[in-house]
């Protein structure tokens, strides 16, 4: 099989993992349109508490920005010099594994829906931390909102996971199981099938955010 043909099959193959994870959302779309509900929501209104409330904002984003300098400086490093793949790569690795997995998918698989408390969390701090109190913080929103709206939606797939998985194990017969024990591994599987939407919405963010950050924010006026 020569690399082309090896190429199409990996693409087929993409596709029907896509397929089957859009099929899982279709089972579930009350859930999923709720969580969607519930995160843009708590975007929204602590955006407006943000507005009324200025200082939290700047003390919030001033503790933020401290951190993620003495946590990730490679990636500060990869913004400013402008490297637009590896900016992309790294934002990409950090949302998918720190943001998704560590903090929502293996959080919740030992504390049930404890994906969702820690979604929630994301969602205000993100409403705080964004939202246009100012002129100069406004202008840089206006592309950031579709970062928002595709990350967001990364981190709802993986909510909707691990809902979706403590969902079954609570009500076992619902997916076709008798016992718990085997509907947790049920869940699993369902994850993992997820994780597809999400690796994929996070990779195109990833990209978004990297072109937006370094080729549209950061272009001198």
């Amino acid at each position: 099989m020569s690399r082309g043909q090896i190429h199409d099959v990996k693409i087929i193959e993409g596709v029907i993992y896509v397929m089957k994870a859009l099929d899982l959302v279709k089972q579930d779309f009350r859930e999923y349109i709720l969580l969607n509900a519930m995160f843009y929501g708590l975007v929204t209104a602590s955006m407006t508490y943000a507005y009324f409330f200025p200082d939290i904002q700047r003390e919030l984003m001033q503790t933020v920005r401290t951190e993620f300098l003495e946590i990730f400086p490679f990636v500060v490093e990869a913004y400013m010099s402008g490297n637009f793949p590896l900016a992309a790569a790294l934002t990409f690795a950090i949302n998918l594994i720190l943001g998704s997995f560590v903090y929502i998918t293996l959080l919740s698989l030992v504390i049930p829906f404890g994906g969702i408390v820690m979604g929630c969390v994301r969602a205000a701090a993100w409403g705080l931390l964004l939202a246009p109190t100012s002129p100069e913080l406004a202008s840089p929103m206006i592309p950031h909102f579709l970062t928002l709206i595709l990350e967001g939606q990364g981190y709802i797939f993986a909510i909707f996971g691990a809902t979706v998985h403590w969902k079954g194990v609570i009500w076992p017969r619902s997916i076709g199981e008798e016992k718990r024990s085997r509907a947790y591994l049920t869940g699993l599987k369902k994850t993992a099938q997820i994780y597809t939407l999400v690796a994929l919405f996070l990779a195109i963010s990833a990209v978004y955010e990297a072109f937006e950050v370094i080729y549209i924010i950061g272009k001198p006026g």
